[in-house]
């Protein structure tokens, strides 16, 4: 089973058009703007070594303060398969982090968890890595297609995270969005799909299509709106951000 729509690369670019890219997504991938939004709160007051796990092309790196932090970037050999290529990191087996026990002061782990098989050895791994007050940020998905596959493999509840991460001394679990957010980005997605279809029996529905251009608008209003003001359940977001301390 291929994918249709694949997931598009978070990797900031320095340039004009890279810069206006990354930022312009925020108006419409509400996945990727409430994972920015959590670590852009978080990241940029770290000190010290931190450690950036299944990190990719390190798409959030540019939020540690280079004066104040080590960053030092694992992730799988076959990253590749994700179109992923990294020059500046070390390659570890999706396992075992190759560090010794209590060498960092932070984590970071976005959206890499459903992708591990072994996803309690990891997250005690991560515990182990950690020195004592240590502090890490972790983001999942919740309402999410199933992507990079076939690596995709879980979605997690809060009630399963408390258990995944009960050894660390602090927890917090946040949703992101809610059902609102959930229905804007599913709206987004579909627009897309079928005014960019790879199917080419779909062509002719284009122009229909763009007719719903500005209902797309109001839904991408609503959706924002949700995030700003808490509109809608929590308990169906489009993910979760979980937040320890050892």
């Amino acid at each position: 089973m291929g994918e249709a729509f694949k997931p598009i690369s978070n990797t900031r670019e320095n340039s004009f058009f890279g810069l206006l890219k990354f930022y312009g997504r925020t108006l419409l991938d509400f996945q990727f703007l409430t994972i920015y939004q959590s670590v852009s709160k978080i990241l940029p007051y770290f000190k010290g070594k931190v450690l950036d796990i299944g990190c990719g092309q390190s798409p959030y790196r540019f939020l540690l303060k280079k004066n104040e932090t080590q960053y030092f970037g694992i992730d799988i050999i076959d990253a590749e398969k994700f179109n992923y290529s990294n020059p500046d990191i070390v390659h570890f087996n999706g396992e075992d982090i190759p560090y010794e026990e209590n060498c960092f002061d932070h984590v970071v782990c976005t959206e890499v968890l459903e992708h591990v098989e072994k996803y309690q050895y990891l997250v005690d791994e991560m515990y182990r890595v950690m020195k004592k007050g240590a502090s890490g940020i972790i983001t999942v998905p919740f309402s999410a297609r199933y992507h990079y596959i076939p690596w995709d493999f879980f979605r997690y509840t809060p009630s399963s995270l408390k258990k995944i991460f009960s050894k660390f001394s602090e927890v917090n679990i946040v949703p992101r969005g809610s059902e609102v957010t959930v229905i804007g980005n599913k709206v987004i997605v579909l627009f897309f799909q079928n005014l960019l279809p790879k199917n080419k029996w779909l062509v002719p529905f284009i122009p229909i299509w763009i007719l719903f251009l500005p209902f797309l608008i109001f839904i991408v209003l609503i959706a924002h709106l949700s995030l700003l003001f808490g509109l809608g359940s929590q308990n169906d977001p489009l993910g979760y951000t979980i937040i320890v301390n050892k």
